[in-house]
């Protein structure tokens, strides 16, 4: 007898999950059912898919391989049977969705509860990082990024263009000085994401076409862009930071404006071409909450 899709379902959730009691919270269902339905798995295929003991599971060389084909196959049959549901229907589910925390925090803050209420039939998980994460293997919906260019293969959606001048406190140009030439910044407190030399040296456009790199240092190298503003706000250096989310603040102004960076484009990427009702009306909401703050629709977005 062939197993069915609703076995090889649960094993795909034990394997995601890494073991029975996490995949019995996310499904609804007791571990010992579930731990019952994979024996009676692996004896109807002839093949032991897990490793179990008393403290974790484990997937077998068998198993990952099954893993690896059959986790497509589940994920294609929920999307189709969704498909399936009428247009009317509220769009419900799982969300898990992956964003930069500075994004969340600038622009996200009040939006992100009200799409709740407005689909109250969604859970909802947000990883607030950029880290690097296998849209496959971590179960994510979607995951927006700033990125140049997505790997080959992966669906993507473009949001938006990220814009970033560069920016500082009238009082530390006071104390300083004003650059006047982007060579002038290497002699300036220049507050980078990182010490790398990546992120040390700077390449600069200008509005006539001109291109510049200068290698910039300074005292404080911080991985988080609001950390970074605040940084500048309270006169430590001059920030890279979106032209269009910095224009009409008052706490900082900006340097070399005539000067920017190469443009980077905001992206959405999914799992899978067929998305679920949830991560459409996600994607909807996000394009309709910072629209209003003229960052999406014209091809600007926040900093990330």
């Amino acid at each position: 007898m062939s197993p069915s899709l609703n076995d090889i379902e649960l094993f795909v959730e034990v394997a995601r999950s890494q073991g029975f009691t996490r995949a019995g919270e996310a499904l609804g269902m007791p571990a010992s059912t579930i731990s019952r339905r994979i024996s009676q798995l692996e004896s109807s295929i002839g093949v032991r898919l897990l490793n179990r003991t008393t403290r974790k599971v484990a997937l077998t060389e068998a198993g990952a391989a099954y893993f690896a084909r059959c986790r497509h196959i589940v994920e294609e049959a929920r999307i189709a049977h969704e498909a399936l549901m009428d247009d009317a229907q509220q769009p419900r589910g799982h969300l898990k969705v992956s964003l930069p925390s500075s994004l969340a925090l600038a622009f996200l803050q009040e939006a992100l509860p009200e799409f709740s209420r407005r689909y109250p039939e969604i859970d909802c998980e947000y990883d607030l990082s950029v880290r690097k994460i296998d849209l496959q293997a971590d179960g994510f919906d979607v995951v927006i990024r700033a990125s140049r260019q997505p790997d080959s293969g992966i669906v993507s959606r473009r949001l938006g263009t990220l814009s970033l001048g560069l920016y500082a406190s009238p009082e530390y140009l006071r104390r300083h000085g004003i650059p006047g030439d982007p060579a002038d910044l290497a002699g300036h407190q220049c507050l980078r994401a990182s010490a790398s030399r990546e992120d040390s040296v700077w390449k600069l456009f200008s509005t006539e076409g001109d291109e510049r790199q200068v290698r910039v240092g300074g005292r404080i190298a911080m991985n988080h862009v609001l950390m970074l503003r605040h940084m500048a706000v309270h006169h430590v250096g001059i920030v890279p930071l979106s032209v269009r989310a910095n224009q009409h603040q008052q706490d900082l102004v900006r340097v070399l404006p005539a000067w920017s960076f190469e443009a980077i484009p905001m992206v959405a990427l999914f799992p899978s071409r067929m998305m679920p009702a949830r991560t459409r009306a996600f994607l909807d909401f996000l394009n309709e909450r910072l629209s209003h703050v003229e960052i999406l629709g014209r091809g600007l977005v926040p900093e990330v």
